[in-house]
């Protein structure tokens, strides 16, 4: 019994979105995890670094985003690599890649582990879920510090709001990943132009390359089977993007599965509302 579950688990991570990319996210200045300061790092499947103390402010000059036909979503990549050679992915497992130590005692002891599972960067997508794990203890500890700091009293909170700059730029580490922000505002303050690059817009090339990974594996050339069905979904929540809360319904994400034939006749379709 326990040699087939080991078997289904070795099995689970060579066909969940596992597959060489490059890795992007915020790190301090010493290399630690960080989430709302620090400069941009890029990784590749190996570990190595690819660019680093990248300007979030300068963000256009390194990421570009390819647009297709069929979706209304983009398609970011790393500029110097091109499309689609630049395809890169964000979030737990990225910032767990890109890091040389989280930052807190037990939190570095277990992506001390997490790391020894590849030889270069962790890529089976699977392993978002380990990270996320990781970055909760690296969280819990974070929150003790901070509670324990002095100027966690301070009185000095107050910050008056209003236009003080026509342009700025956001960039900051949610669950999901790395979220860029670019506004433009008139001298009212009202914004005349918008740019986001969301979490799941930086991982869409690996979520589509993901599914197909899992489709290729999985599902029969005749008929679909609902086993097929869990595994496509459990590629798109190992990226936990935001289509699976935008797109929900009752608590669950609807989800529709055609098998088409090569002159376009639907051969099979699952639902799953």
């Amino acid at each position: 019994m326990f040699k087939r579950a080991e078997e289904s688990y070795r099995e689970e991570m060579r066909t969940l979105a596992n597959f060489p990319s490059l890795f992007l996210g915020l790190v301090g200045a010493e290399g630690q995890l960080e989430h709302y300061d620090g400069r941009l790092r890029m990784v590749d499947a190996v570990g190595k670094t690819v660019a680093d103390q990248l300007d979030p402010l300068q963000y256009a000059e390194f990421i570009e985003e390819a647009v297709e036909p069929w979706t209304y979503m983009k398609f970011p990549y790393y500029k110097p690599l091109g499309y689609p050679g630049g395809m890169y992915r964000v979030g737990p497992l990225a910032r767990l890649n890109i890091i040389d130590r989280c930052g807190t005692p037990l939190a570095d002891q277990e992506w001390a582990e997490f790391r020894q599972l590849e030889r270069g960067a962790v890529l089976s997508s699977f392993h978002y879920h380990h990270a996320r794990l990781i970055e909760i203890l690296y969280a819990i500890e974070r929150i003790e510090q901070i509670l324990q700091e002095p100027e966690i009293l301070s009185r000095h909170v107050k910050a008056v709001a209003g236009p003080n700059n026509e342009e700025g730029i956001g960039v900051a580490e949610a669950p999901r990943g790395t979220l860029i922000h670019h506004y433009k505002v008139n001298e009212e303050g009202l914004i005349t132009w918008a740019n986001l690059i969301i979490a799941t817009g930086h991982n869409n090339m690996a979520m589509n390359r993901g599914i197909l990974q899992a489709a290729k594996h999985f599902v029969d050339s005749q008929r679909l089977s609902e086993g097929m069905l869990n595994r496509v979904e459990a590629v798109i929540r190992a990226f936990d993007p935001c289509l699976s809360c935008s797109t929900h319904a009752l608590g669950q994400m609807a989800l529709t599965v055609r098998l088409v034939a090569p002159d376009g006749a639907v051969l099979d379709e699952l639902k799953r509302h």
